[in-house]
């Protein structure tokens, strides 16, 4: 079995509304210390057939230490307040207890938003280390998600995805998602991005906007086209930022 009494180790789980990964992170490092596994998200995916999977995931490594998971929704002190992408049952359920019933009483689970972990992991070993002030991270997909940090401090479910936008939702204009519906260009898309993304900087004033999400990869073809008085880097960490960043939060959080 692998122990967990090291506080440089934990297990990071990422959940989403189509796959749940998850390894073993090297936190003096930031790197996947096992290999990353992958299974389909049950449907439906409810707490029970969830956490059967999140289990399976962690007895296959022998990992019986910290372990800290994403999840797309509003999670306070532990408790899903939202279900994006996953059965509404998960509203006002306690994921922390859920997952860590799951376990048999061999790890303590500490859930936490997926962007936030995103952002976290960003901070500490991505395209924000060493960045000090306000840090945005957002991660533009099927909706955007947010993650807004000061000095390294996390202030958690910021959802600003749902900033109103000329009386829209501002993800349903500027989504990823968005651009592949309407089978738009870059240049038309990043136009909405920045209109977006300037509403933002007017709230915030960031010293650093961070963009994720799988449209980070070809940054190239969008990020130059942004006017915005604040610098802005692609993601660094890609997949693997929600493992690392989960790991990362549930070892702060038990003050090891």
């Amino acid at each position: 079995m692998t122990s967990g009494s090291a506080a440089d180790r934990a297990f990071g789980i990422d959940i989403g509304g189509t796959g749940i990964k998850g390894a073993l992170v090297d936190l003096t490092t930031g790197e996947l210390a096992t290999e990353r596994r992958r299974y389909a998200t049950p449907q439906p995916a409810t707490p029970t057939a969830v956490a059967q999977v999140v289990a399976q995931l962690v007895a296959e490594v022998g990992w019986n230490g910290v372990v800290g998971a994403t999840f797309p929704a509003v999670i306070k002190h532990g408790v899903a307040r939202s279900a994006a992408n996953v059965d509404p049952s998960w509203i006002g359920t306690d994921a922390d207890k859920v997952f860590t019933d799951a376990m048999g009483g061999n790890s303590e689970v500490i859930v936490l938003n997926d962007a936030d972990a995103a952002g976290i992991a960003e901070v500490r070993f991505g395209a924000a280390k060493g960045v000090s002030g306000v840090v945005i991270l957002l991660t533009f997909g099927t909706g955007i998600g947010s993650a807004v940090l000061a000095d390294g401090i996390l202030v958690p479910n910021t959802e600003l995805g749902h900033l109103e936008l000329d009386g829209h939702d501002a993800e349903s204009r500027a989504a990823a998602s968005v651009r592949d519906e309407h089978d738009m260009s870059y240049k038309e898309w990043a136009h909405r991005v920045n209109h977006y993304m300037q509403h933002v900087e007017r709230l915030f004033s960031p010293d650093l906007f961070v963009v994720g999400g799988g449209v980070s990869k070809n940054a190239d073809k969008w990020v130059p086209r942004l006017e915005l008085n604040t610098p802005v880097k692609p993601a660094q960490l890609l997949n693997n930022a929600g493992i690392v960043g989960a790991a990362i939060a549930a070892i702060e959080r038990r003050g090891e």
